[in-house]
């Protein structure tokens, strides 16, 4: 499979950046689109993505299956009315403002979520993954250990993402929570599938994005045979491309060192 790796500057129009939408893309039952939370100029681009591609579903990693089910197209053109709908202050996630024109963008489209609460994840690490997923466990692989190798590579991914900070016995539990994570969105997809026929977008951090090990993995796994394209929305000078199907990099954003808090302690 060719994989591309497309630098994106915010000059471009947007209807010059649906133009670039691959066939493959278009023609895919389920779409992942990636992505960097705290990035404005990656959810305007998902946005324009949605728009283009016209769903028939929306799986949001940020919204739990009760939140989505307050999402109505009627409060899809009023940002202030979903936002107290969706109680999205509440759940941690960066300013409402972003991600408003995504919801707007799906229009009529259902919208299904698939977020892991945290109270939920504290659940999970202490009862088990699979116990907490509960039935098809084994068939989202979350019964399966996995090969030391790819265990080794993902307890690093976590170790870095965690600015170096935590005990290595927390590294294989948020690998575990991981994997649980992308078995949760790929569950969310596969019943959006079931209640519209799809086509399928998925609203996700390019972690559960990544087709090697994310929640595509999880879902070939459950479903062989559906067709999925996964779009890494990343910044500019992140090392992407072999996970994806195709990536976009967007500018960097100004933030806050997110190590800071471990630093300080």
């Amino acid at each position: 499979m060719v994989r591309w790796v497309v630098m994106v500057w915010a000059s471009l129009s947007g209807a010059a950046l649906a133009a670039e939408i691959p066939q493959a893309m278009a023609q895919a039952e389920v779409v992942f689109l990636g992505e960097v939370h705290d990035n404005p100029h990656i959810h305007m681009r998902q946005a324009e993505l949605v728009r283009a591609l016209r769903p028939r579903a929306v799986v949001f990693e940020m919204l739990t299956p009760g939140q989505a089910a307050r999402a109505t197209p009627d409060l899809s053109g009023d940002a202030t009315a979903l936002e107290a709908a969706l109680q999205w202050a509440d759940a941690g996630w960066p300013d409402f403002a972003m991600y408003y024109p995504i919801f707007e963008a799906a229009g009529a489209a259902e919208i299904f979520g698939a977020a892991v609460p945290r109270a939920a994840a504290r659940a999970a690490m202490e009862k088990g993954v699979p116990e907490s997923f509960g039935d098809g466990a084994e068939r989202f692989g979350l019964t399966t250990p996995l090969p030391d190798d790819e265990q080794a590579a993902r307890e690093t991914v976590q170790h870095m993402a965690h600015c170096e900070a935590l005990p290595g016995e927390m590294l294989p539990v948020m690998v575990d929570l991981q994997r649980l994570r992308d078995a949760v969105l790929a569950r969310a997809v596969l019943q959006a599938l079931e209640a519209t026929g799809g086509p399928v977008v998925v609203i996700t951090g390019n972690g559960h994005a990544r087709k090697d090990w994310g929640a595509p993995n999880a879902l070939a796994r459950a479903q062989p045979g559906v067709t999925v394209f996964s779009l890494g929305l990343s910044e500019a000078g992140e090392d992407k491309g072999a996970e994806f199907d195709r990536v976009e990099q967007f500018p960097r954003v100004e933030r806050d060192d997110p190590c800071a808090v471990f630093k300080d302690k």
